[in-house]
């Protein structure tokens, strides 16, 4: 599995491998603007999706749909603990099941 510290610089490398002609269309700027201009482009696919960028990059960095079961679980969780809430109120607001693995 990927390091939490890595996944959204793993994931944006992935959506950029899997569109070429965004690469194409940015391959004149410098580095900088070519990372500003991928990460809005993935911020606009998530929304486009109906997803928040993390979900996104969750699904494009997961093994297979446990693993990606596992790093939203891990995720909501943290969320969950840096609001204060307790994990059954945070589930009852967000629509989750408070006993998923």
């Amino acid at each position: 599995m990927i390091a939490k510290q890595d996944r959204q610089t793993v994931a944006l490398q992935r959506y950029a491998e899997a569109n070429p002609q965004l690469l194409e269309e940015i391959a004149a700027l410098d580095a900088r603007e070519q990372a500003q201009q991928i990460q809005w482009a993935f911020e606009d696919e998530a929304q486009a999706q109906g997803l928040q960028a993390w979900e996104l990059a969750l699904q494009l960095i997961a093994d297979s749909p446990e693993a990606l079961a596992e790093m939203r679980l891990e995720t909501h969780r943290e969320v969950a603990e840096a609001l204060g809430l307790e994990w059954e109120e945070y589930c009852h607001f967000n629509e989750l099941d408070p006993v998923a693995p």
